[in-house]
């Protein structure tokens, strides 16, 4: 089959990055051609996705997009496998060309910032039907930013991005939640399928059998991803003293990643450091994918407090393949992984709140045969996601679109 992959850009940046660049290398090792149509070539900071050898690149920036559609015409593609473009009128010239499948990573039609969060009077995650009055309440709840131009643009980007999603054969998503977003507008349930999403296996560089070596006066935490306001970052180190001081115990944190909150979290834990000598925490910026594994090695629990939505929080799987269970939120779809008792504690999302985080994570260390059970646990749940029966059902799907 010959398949035809469109994204906005052409890099490994965020999830979506993260997913090309297995999904592709994957399909072309099945034995499907693969091409890839992008409008711009940026980030520029991020590496370029590893794209199979001699697949073909078009960018509408470099080709200019009437010449873009023809190159991707002419290669005659059974299958277009969309991502999110930046402009529905670039959208709307690709899906002349063949049948198409979207895979639906976030919002994408269903919120004016694409956020689907609520950050007044407190930050609660937002369960509206997109539609105008979602124009009502931006201001008032805070939907996104303060500029009325920019209001309006993001509204009719999104208004023309749920229009277009008419035109795909299937609309794909890797949770239950969001496969409860589309559906809830409009699509059919026979058009949205929930294809079980997880870390592709590897043999890990870390022996499974090392890890989460349990210490007698620390506990080791991790937070890794974006660093913005929205990912929680400042509600976990507001809990950490609260948390030692029912546990007992010191505990360090480690920051793995960055962004726009970096300074803030940064000035806080400095802060906190001053009067909490029992919290002790780290920053390590972005890390490679070595390190992130030895991190999930050496740690003895993973913080996922994002206060917004996350479709999925693949980092959770992730960390599970090395038995290391996980507190979180109960927003969007983590609650399609993290189980309280099984291979973690999920706390109350509706609203997230700092009291609620600290009881989760008391909750998952208090005692050592709780959090023995959530380790073992937090291994099995993650072999529950495979990554080989994700590219099965893919193609199986493909395959009805196509005919």
């Amino acid at each position: 089959m010959r398949i035809a992959f469109l994204n906005w850009n052409n890099r490994r940046f965020g999830g979506t990055g993260s997913y090309l660049s297995t999904i592709m290398p994957a399909l072309r090792d099945a034995g499907h051609d693969i091409a890839l149509w992008h409008e711009v070539d940026r980030p520029a900071e991020y590496p370029v996705l590893p794209i199979p050898t001699a697949a073909p690149v078009w960018s509408v920036t470099h080709l200019g997009l009437d010449v873009a559609v023809d190159r991707l015409r002419e290669w005659r593609p059974d299958l277009l496998y969309a991502h999110g473009l930046l402009e529905p009128s670039v959208e709307h010239r690709a899906l002349d060309v063949a049948p198409a499948v979207f895979f639906a990573h976030d919002y994408y039609g269903t919120c004016i910032s694409g956020l689907k969060t609520l950050t007044r009077p407190v930050v609660t995650p937002c369960s509206r039907t997109f539609g105008w009055r979602c124009v009502a309440e931006y201001y008032p709840k805070r939907c996104g930013g303060l500029s009325p131009v920019t209001m309006v643009r993001q509204f009719k980007r999104q208004h023309d991005r749920l229009h277009l999603l008419s035109r795909y054969a299937a609309i794909l998503t890797h949770s239950a939640h969001m496969q409860g977003e589309y559906v809830k507008h409009g699509f059919e349930t026979t058009r949205v399928f929930n294809v079980k999403y997880g870390p592709k296996a590897i043999e890990p560089t870390v022996p499974c059998g090392d890890t989460h070596q349990v210490q007698p006066d620390v506990w080791r935490l991790l937070c890794a991803g974006r660093m913005d306001r929205l990912k929680g970052g400042s509600e976990l180190l507001q809990a950490l003293p609260e948390v030692a001081r029912r546990l007992g115990r010191r505990l360090h944190l480690t920051f793995a990643g960055d962004g726009p909150a970096r300074a803030s979290w940064e000035a806080q834990a400095a802060e906190m450091g001053q009067r909490e000598p029992a919290v002790d925490v780290e920053f390590r910026g972005w890390v490679k994918p070595e390190a992130l594994e030895e991190l999930y090695a050496c740690s003895n629990l993973l913080a996922l407090p994002s206060l917004w939505p996350e479709p999925l929080a693949l980092v959770g799987l992730e960390a599970g393949r090395y038995r290391l269970p996980a507190v979180a939120f109960d927003v969007g779809g983590i609650s399609d992984w993290l189980r309280t008792g099984t291979n973690g504690v999920l706390a109350p999302g509706n609203p997230p709140t700092v009291q609620g985080l600290t009881e989760a994570i008391v909750a998952a260390l208090k005692s050592p045969e709780t959090y023995e059970r959530l380790c073992r646990g937090a291994e099995r749940v993650a072999n529950e996601f495979s990554f080989d029966e994700h590219v099965r059902l893919l193609v199986q799907v493909f395959e009805e679109v196509a005919r």
